[in-house]
């Protein structure tokens, strides 16, 4: 775990190198007027695909969901996706729930297209178009470098798919109304690096945590799916029973568990959902929780450096990686091999 995080500042790089190629090929394979987007995926896979989902509907104007395979699989649905585009997200490409559910879409009509770190893989075949992550092979359970490069590889897509002119694309050097330029770009796999030299902050939070048994992380907007990540590396590395939610939902009922001493991870960054987190971290506090922050201030627990809100999600991911290597550590634990856990999970 710890050497593939280390080769995720190279792999952004080169995924930047090759950043026209994303958009290629969904500009290739997507109906001209796409009515919407599908987004398949499982696990970390999933979580980069709520971020994609954020991204993409900013970059097109139009609807943006993620499939429900059971639908597919167990049920049998037949749903008609005409004029949809459907995108297929798997490390492995080999997970078959992933492959059979991009197979349906593609038979009820939609134009598929795979994003995977094997481009020989079933799904790269199961699809009208691929873009390969090209991250190397990823060897522990954990996934890092692949997770990262699936986020980047969302914001390239929106990016493209925002300058082909589509309905919410919004002005040039932008995603929608985010601004997302080529200096961006270019600046983060140096932020990503910076985070990567300072382990301390990761090891002074695992400390704090050491005997944390429940956990809750929370964020809002394009952060969410980041707080996803964050909880499952938790789970997995460590064996902590975390659980994420949005901030506004946290507020719906859960808030109800978070009392005196009660663990909690906020991940905000500058951006339109950053005062409704800073709101719920105070409010938390008065009820005696002990919160960590991720966010991009020299305040925070965990700070990260400043980087354009699309690709935000990005270095957080990157600073809750830091925390669940480290917590495993402080616990005895092994990173790399989860108890029970396998690298592909056939679903």
């Amino acid at each position: 775990m710890t050497a593939e995080m280390a080769e995720q500042p190279a792999v952004l790089e080169r995924l930047i190198a090759r950043a026209d190629a994303v958009g290629d090929a969904a500009r290739t394979v997507a109906p001209r007027p796409f009515a919407g987007t599908t987004i398949v995926a499982r696990g970390s896979s999933d979580h980069a695909s709520v971020v994609g989902r954020y991204l993409l509907e900013l970059a097109t104007g139009r609807p943006v969901s993620l499939a429900a395979p059971s639908l597919h699989l167990l049920y049998g649905a037949r749903v008609d996706y005409t004029g949809q585009l459907a995108i297929a997200v798997s490390q492995s490409g080999r997970t078959p729930e992933i492959v059979t559910t991009l197979r349906r879409l593609r038979e009820a009509g939609a134009c598929g297209l795979a994003i995977t770190n094997d481009a020989d893989s079933e799904l790269a075949a199961a699809a009208d178009a691929l873009f390969a992550l090209e991250a190397g092979e990823e060897l522990a359970v954990p996934a890092t470098k692949t997770v990262t490069a699936q986020l980047l590889a969302f914001a390239l897509l929106a990016r493209g798919l925002a300058g082909a002119g589509a309905a919410g694309g919004g002005a040039a050097g932008a995603i929608g109304s985010l601004p997302f330029s080529d200096a961006d770009l270019a600046a983060l796999p140096g932020a990503v690096a910076a985070v990567l030299a300072d382990p301390e902050p990761a090891r002074r939070a695992a400390a704090a945590l050491s005997d944390a048994t429940r956990l809750v992380v929370t964020a809002r907007g394009l952060l969410y799916g980041a707080a996803l990540e964050a909880a499952l590396k938790l789970q997995e590395t460590s064996a902590v029973a975390a659980d994420a939610f949005s901030s506004a939902d946290l507020r719906h009922g859960p808030i109800a568990i978070v009392g005196e001493g009660f663990p909690v991870l906020a991940l905000s960054a500058p951006g339109p959902a950053q005062e409704d987190v800073a709101e719920l971290v105070t409010t938390l506090r008065e009820r005696g929780a002990r919160v960590l922050t991720i966010a991009c201030d020299d305040d925070a627990d965990l700070a990260l450096p400043p980087v354009a809100e699309a690709l935000a999600p990005i270095v957080a991911v990157v600073r809750a990686q830091q925390l669940a290597r480290e917590l495993a550590l402080v616990r005895g634990r092994d990173p790399d091999a989860p108890a029970g856990l396998r690298k592909v999970t056939a679903t």
